[in-house]
């Protein structure tokens, strides 16, 4: 017939295919209707340039090909973790043009009458489905900061045990999520509740876009459960903050005066061992001008403890400066809702019925254990959805 035959075509795919598809009496509708993309531009949505992306590509392995490339290797990692970031979208695309163009052939197949192509068809229209989910999600990470590792700071409201206990939980909550997705979790900073939970705890979540993933968790979070601490088995509503920061890294140079610090030291609390809650190796520092206050306790070595801090020190500052660069966030600093009523991003009931509520983007899951052991993946890709909707 003149038809190029797609890759892995026999003329009997449709018998050996394991998901056959009833063929709809009006699939000739439907193939009217799939969009044409043959004289479409090489440039994916308008928003991907190829050429300059390769070109990039290019620059950067002259730049890791000199003889003294290597011999600063701090200076290199961002380097190359942009040489990496810019090879999965040159491959995203290609994989994307090979999945469309073998969809068109299969679907040039079904236009000229042979119905053997509808399962192929259906199942790369899947493929492409998927495949172009996975680049909306990278063109909603498009943001200077969504690259960087996460910083993740939880504190609980008033209520003490109760609220103490909520924290714990979301702790819990991330850490699982970050497994899932196989980052690697550094806990800086853990201070325990008096009977249980956490006072606070200061994560630091490394992976891709691990900051752009977990930005729309930033807020106040709400629990309303029968609590587990109280013996009249009244209904309690507790109360967590969670503040999500970008670790910037080497890859940015923030200019910190030591006249600005005020440094203290002082004795570990919580579980301890040698060292950990017998000598000062806890430490403070505040940031005089800004007034942000950073702490570390949980190396053993006041050393180890004050660079972590510094570290932290370098991520709020950041994002303090993004802030006011930012017209749709404003300084955090300034002045924070209390963790209260009314104050609230997303409301976890557990008690008397079972539901997740995202009060931003009306995103809801009845499946309150999967949540709270980490399968946020709609919580967070709707929050993306809605953030690019309302700062176009």
């Amino acid at each position: 017939m003149g038809i190029r035959r797609p890759r892995g075509w026999t003329d009997n795919a449709f018998r050996t295919n394991s998901r056959r598809i009833a063929l709809c009496c009006n699939w000739q509708n439907c193939v009217r209707a799939a969009p044409d993309f043959r004289n479409a531009s090489t440039r994916s949505g308008g928003g991907f340039d190829l050429p300059s992306r390769e070109a990039r590509l290019n620059d950067i392995e002259k730049i890791i090909s000199q003889p003294d490339a290597w011999a600063d290797q701090e200076a290199l990692t961002p380097v190359l973790r942009e040489k990496s970031r810019v090879e999965g979208e040159v491959a995203r695309f290609r994989e994307l043009k090979s999945c469309h163009d073998d969809m068109q052939d299969w679907l040039n197949l079904a236009v000229d009458g042979e119905e053997e192509a509808l399962p192929s068809l259906s199942e790369q229209a899947e493929l492409l489905d998927a495949l172009l989910e996975n680049t909306e999600m990278s063109i909603l990470l498009a943001d200077e900061a969504d690259h960087m590792n996460a910083l993740v700071d939880i504190h609980p409201g008033a209520g003490g045990t109760e609220a103490q206990d909520w924290a714990e939980m979301l702790q819990r909550m991330y850490l699982r999520w970050a497994d899932a997705q196989k980052f690697k979790v550094d806990i800086l900073d853990y201070l325990p509740g008096d009977e249980a939970g956490i006072k606070s705890v200061t994560l630091r979540i490394q992976g891709e876009n691990a900051f752009g993933l977990l930005q729309g968790e930033k807020g106040i979070h709400r629990l309303i459960r029968i609590s587990p601490f109280d013996a009249s088995g009244r209904r309690h509503t507790s109360f967590a903050s969670v503040d999500i920061i970008p670790d910037a890294g080497d890859d940015i140079s923030i200019d910190i005066k030591e006249a600005d610090l005020r440094i203290d030291v002082y004795r570990a609390s919580g579980a301890g061992g040698q060292h950990v809650n017998k000598t000062e190796s806890a430490v403070r520092i505040t940031h005089i001008p800004t007034g942000i206050v950073v702490q570390c306790q949980n190396e053993k070595s006041q050393h180890s403890n004050r660079e972590s801090a510094m570290r932290v020190l370098r991520a709020r500052l950041y994002e303090h400066e993004r802030s006011k660069r930012d017209a749709l966030r404003q300084a955090d600093y300034a002045g924070k809702d209390a963790i209260a009523f009314g104050s609230q991003i997303r409301t976890y009931t557990l008690q008397p019925y079972r539901l997740v509520k995202d009060h931003r983007t009306g995103s809801e899951s009845g499946d309150v254990d999967a949540v709270l052991n980490g399968r946020l993946g709609s919580f967070l890709r709707d929050y993306l959805l809605y953030r690019h909707e309302h700062t176009r």
